[in-house]
């Protein structure tokens, strides 16, 4: 099956991409949305006339956005509430106190590159605890609201970042390797494409799907323990540009029912079987991040791992 195209690309913006889509009536949820990729993405789904909620870590920051995105937007129905990703007893409350459908989840927040290892109270490594566990348990938690939109999508925001490791079921939290900031960073970022696809598998029943998306190369806070964004100015792109691929897979027609593929660039990209050494060069999507067998082990595990909060 050829992979599936849209009329969009690199340069396009979230703007274009939401241009004459409708969301009134409909309800979003962005993780990370007090900077960078998570608000142009709530700006986006609030221009076309989402309710926006933002799920963020430091509420007094996330309430200024949801402030200044009523006034860019005129769209009143924006708002904020906490949400720290590496405590699950945080994100069950979140969760609990969700009321009604929701049609739209965002799964954008994310750390990169932790220099020290971290484990969060569970003893699971910080970037896997953030970056993927935090949002497998919100998205279960909130099941139901999402069954009840009808037809509700669910975006996991990826990176090339998950080409530098698969999932090491063996050793999640570095307790036998050698604590690695980048391959920790592409283990968690491997785990949230194989979310869109098992999640895709379990719950399309429900009228439930989600898509992996890679924003490109952009230059914001995550990088600020690499030193900065060190990829070449020519393969750079803008919040407005990085963000287009997760509002196409959130709200456009064109991926209606589409579900458990990993796209790049407003196109799904191709499977690789080695990642490109040259710096900017590197894209697609590895084949063990699609693999059905991997994402059925990580469901399981993860389903362990977040039962009791």
């Amino acid at each position: 099956m050829p992979n599936l195209t849209t009329p969009f690309g690199f340069d396009s913006t979230a703007a274009e991409v939401m241009d004459d889509v409708d969301l009134a009536g409909k309800r979003a949820v962005v993780t990370g949305a007090t900077s960078g990729l998570g608000v142009e993405t709530a700006r986006a789904l609030a221009a076309a006339g989402a309710e926006v909620l933002l799920g963020v870590r430091r509420l007094d920051a996330g309430q200024k956005v949801a402030e200044e995105l009523r006034r860019i937007t005129g769209n009143q129905a924006i708002d904020a509430a906490p949400l720290d990703l590496s405590d699950l007893a945080s994100v069950s409350a979140f969760a609990r106190a969700w009321n009604g459908p929701l049609h739209i989840l965002v799964n954008n927040a994310g750390v990169m590159a932790l220099p020290e290892l971290e484990r969060n109270a569970l003893g699971c490594e910080m970037q896997f605890a953030s970056n993927f566990l935090g949002h497998f348990m919100l998205v279960v938690r909130l099941r139901h609201a999402l069954a009840s939109a009808g037809g509700a999508r669910v975006v996991s925001v990826s990176s090339t970042g998950h080409l530098f490791s698969p999932v090491v079921f063996d050793d999640l939290d570095y307790r036998f390797r050698p604590y690695d900031p980048m391959t920790a960073y592409g283990q968690s970022k491997t785990a949230t494409v194989l979310l869109a696809v098992e999640l895709t598998k379990q719950w399309s029943g429900d009228g439930i799907t989600c898509n992996a998306v890679n924003p490109g190369a952009i230059a914001t806070g995550l990088q600020k323990h690499t030193g900065g964004l060190r990829t070449p100015e020519e393969f750079q792109k803008t919040v407005e540009q990085g963000a287009s691929t997760s509002v196409l897979l959130a709200a456009s027609p064109l991926v209606e029912g589409i579900g458990g593929r990993y796209f790049e660039n407003n196109d799904e990209a191709d499977v690789v079987t080695e990642r490109a050494e040259k710096l900017g060069r590197a894209g697609g999507v590895a084949n063990y991040a699609l693999d059905g067998d991997n994402a059925s082990r990580l469901w399981r595990e993860a389903s362990v791992l977040t039962s009791s909060p």
